[in-house]
Parts: C-alpha cells; sequence; structure tokens
C-alpha cells in the first residue's frame, strides 16, 4: 500500500469533523497509517528482530519489506535544519496519536511525540517525551499553515510527519535521522500476541473510556498481569488524573518496559509461534521514513532490554492559557541543556538536565 498524506486543522481551533464509528480490522489495514499513529511497540520491532530474528534474516527482511513507509522529509528545508554534532548517534522522532479517544474528532493528531536517542556505542537508549500540548514555535508549511506560536501537536495537523520534523529541529535543536509511528489500532493484538504483559499499578482509579462494552474499567493497585485491552486502556487515560497527560506519559513508559521484559523473555523467543504472532502483529501496526533499515537497526540493538532504557520527559514550568488554549509551559532553560546534551552525544548529563 502506497503511503499517503492528507492534513486536517488542528483539533482546538478548525477541526469540524465527526467522530468516525469503530473500524474493523480489515477497514483498518486499508487506513493510512499517520491517521492513528502511537508509540509503544518500535523499539520492540528493532528488539525482537534483533534478538530473535538476526539468524533468520530471510524472514525478517520478508516482514521489513511489507512496512509502511512514509516521506518523512518531504519539502524540509535542508537550510532550516540542525547540523550533526555527534557522527555515529542516532536520533529517532516517535510519533501517536490515539485514535479511540473521545476528544480525537480527526485522524490527524499525534497524542504522543518522543524524541529516541541511540548513543554511538548503541549500549543504550534515551526516550525524552515532549508533552503535546507543549507551547512552541511552529514552522510554516508549504501550504501556508503554521508560521506563528501554537501547541506542538498542531504541527501534525497543519502539516503532516515533515512539519513536525520542522517543528521538533527547531524546538530542540536536534537533527533527526528517522521517523517511526505505530498504529495505536495494532497495540491490542500485539500486546495479546506476547501472552500479556505485567504491570505494578501505584494507585488504583477507574477509566471511563474503555474499550469495554459499558466504557469502564477499574485498576486496582498493585502487580499484576495485562491482557491487551487493560493494558491499552491504561496506557491512554489521562482523565481520571489530576496530572492528565502527565500521568499518561509514564504509564506509557511503563508499558513500553513491560512489553520489552515480555518480548525478551525466553518463552517468546523460544516459541517459534508466539515470536511469529508478535513479529507480525507489530510489523503490520508500524511504519517507518524511507531510509530506515529496521534489520540494520535491529542487529545493532539486539543487546538492548529495558534496564538500559532510560525515560525522560522535556522539562516544564506546568500549565498556563494562551488565549482560550491550555497549554504547558516549556522550561526552556533546562530543555536547552537537555537537548544539547542530546546533540553531543553527551549521555551522562542529560539525567541531571532534566532535574
Amino acid at each position: 500500500m502506497q503511503y499517503r498524506q492528507e492534513y486536517a486543522e488542528p483539533e482546538t481551533q478548525l477541526i469540524a469533523a465527526q467522530q468516525p464509528s469503530e473500524p474493523t480490522k480489515q477497514e483498518r489495514k486499508k487506513r493510512p497509517r499517520w491517521q492513528k499513529v502511537v508509540l509503544i511497540t518500535f523499539v520492540v520491532v528493532a528488539l525482537l528482530a534483533g534478538g530473535g530474528m538476526v539468524a533468520g534474516g530471510l524472514y525478517f527482511r520478508s516482514i521489513n519489506s511489507g512496512i509502511e513507509r512514509v516521506d518523512a522529509f518531504a519539502d524540509v528545508p535542508e537550510e532550516s535544519r540542525p547540523q550533526v554534532v555527534a557522527k555515529g548517534a542516532l536520533n529517532i522522532m516517535i510519533l501517536g496519536s490515539d485514535s479511540r479517544d473521545p476528544e480525537n474528532s480527526s485522524g490527524s493528531r499525534t497524542d504522543t511525540i518522543i524524541l529516541a536517542h541511540l548513543p554511538k556505542d548503541r549500549q543504550s537508549a534515551q526516550l525524552i517525551s515532549i508533552p503535546r500540548d507543549s507551547w512552541v514555535s511552529v514552522p510554516e508549511s508549504p501550504k501556508g499553515r503554521g508560521g506563528r506560536d501554537a501547541k506542538i501537536n498542531a504541527a501534525f495537523a497543519w502539516g503532516g510527519v515533515p512539519l513536525m520534523v520542522q517543528t521538533v529541529e527547531k524546538f530542540t535543536g536536534v537533527r533527526i535521522d528517522n521517523v517511526a509511528m505505530v498504529d495505536f489500532a495494532g497495540f491490542k493484538e500485539i500486546v495479546d500476541a506476547l501472552g500479556g504483559i505485567d504491570i505494578t499499578v501505584e494507585k488504583g482509579f477507574t477509566s471511563k473510556h474503555s474499550l469495554n462494552p459499558d466504557g469502564r474499567r477499574e485498576f486496582v493497585a498493585g502487580r499484576q498481569t495485562m491482557d491487551g485491552g487493560a493494558a491499552l486502556d491504561y496506557a491512554r487515560e489521562r482523565y481520571a488524573f489530576a496530572e492528565g497527560d502527565f500521568t499518561r506519559i509514564k504509564h506509557q513508559q511503563q508499558v513500553i518496559k513491560a512489553i520489552l521484559d515480555k518480548a525478551a523473555s525466553g518463552g517468546t523467543l523460544g516459541s517459534p509461534t508466539k515470536l511469529n504472532s508478535f513479529v507480525r502483529a507489530t510489523a503490520d501496526a508500524v511504519a517507518v521514513d524511507e531510509s530506515m533499515s529496521l534489520l540494520d537497526l535491529a542487529t545493532q540493538l539486539r543487546h538492548l532490554r529495558s534496564g538500559q532504557l532510560a525515560f525522560y520527559t522535556c522539562p516544564t514550568k506546568g500549565t498556563g492559557q494562551m488565549g482560550s488554549e491550555s497549554v504547558v509551559l516549556v522550561d526552556k532553560p533546562k530543555a536547552e541543556r537537555v537537548f544539547d546534551a542530546i546533540r553531543r552525544d553527551a549521555v551522562g548529563e542529560i539525567a541531571a538536565a532534566t532535574k
């Protein structure tokens, strides 16, 4: 399927669309991946492919060749892009949105924005979440949209992936090497292919936007095994928390670690049936830019495990108002230190810069 782009206006300003009905599995496969993308499984694809599939390279190449591609850097002016500072390091922008979110009346949103930094030695990975409501400067798109301060996720609505690349590069000063997107609609199947994941719920809460028929799911405090539906509800809920999207970011990071731990376990790697189901479910959900080779990346990351992943959130000063909009206010001095450390591949400085 050829990847195509269609842009809509941002939800807080110009969107006027009806809530789409729940798509069937067949319809989801026909729908362009950019319409409903989320994080969660990209790193897992690389890890599983490297850890369990390198010996079966021909098999994984067949999976890799079927993954959707997007021209993420089309119309991104080279002269406006940051220069490479640390050669050999890799910076990947991971995007995602929750098409099941009741606020999402259009597919053109990105609720999850993560800058994943892979150091030159590939011995670790640093993932920095950028809150979707961060108030930043959005460059003007080729169609004349943008060109002003706005929530960072407005860039995706105004100009798709290329404008998101421009916006994140302008905001961080970090050159983006690759882009990865994951279809959240396939998330449930991915977790179920693993046989569920183990999550420790810090504090019980009720999700009122659940996949359950009545729209509710109770989460009790403590360690538990979640199937795909429960894990999806856990990772997407934000209305139940005073800190809203900040808590959702923490839960997403928690789920990523759990998926990596389960995916790397002997039960998955040692079972051809489970491994095949997991890799195919994941590959069906992911879309990447035209230059990315998941097989090459997987080989480089085959020894990476969840304990070597460090999760951070872009420093902020909390929330505030810009006109009628509720926004996240970036702590610019601290954020500049974080992204400068990433530019220089100074891994040891990133944690200190986020405090």
